[in-house]
């Protein structure tokens, strides 16, 4: 994890990718890491509808969604 305590991409690529490849599009995350909607309300979504479907992975992934910023939700869409 960077000092500053936020979250960076490579800290969290790999679990993106496994993610992606069991969801090719992206699961409870679609909205965000397909459509590109990356702002909070648009990731709160996201863990709401991981909660409802069951989802504990997607629902991890998008809390960490939003500990990061809105430019490094746009380079996990390209991953």
């Amino acid at each position: 994890m960077q000092p500053n305590n936020r979250l960076s991409v490579p800290d969290v690529i790999d679990r993106f990718r496994a993610y992606k490849q069991a969801n090719p599009c992206w699961g409870a995350l679609h909205i965000v890491l397909d459509d590109g909607n990356v702002k909070n309300k648009d990731v709160q979504f996201c863990v709401d509808d991981a909660l409802e479907r069951g989802d504990a992975e997607g629902h991890e992934l998008a809390l960490l969604l939003l500990q990061m910023s809105t430019t490094q939700r746009q380079k996990l869409r390209n991953i």
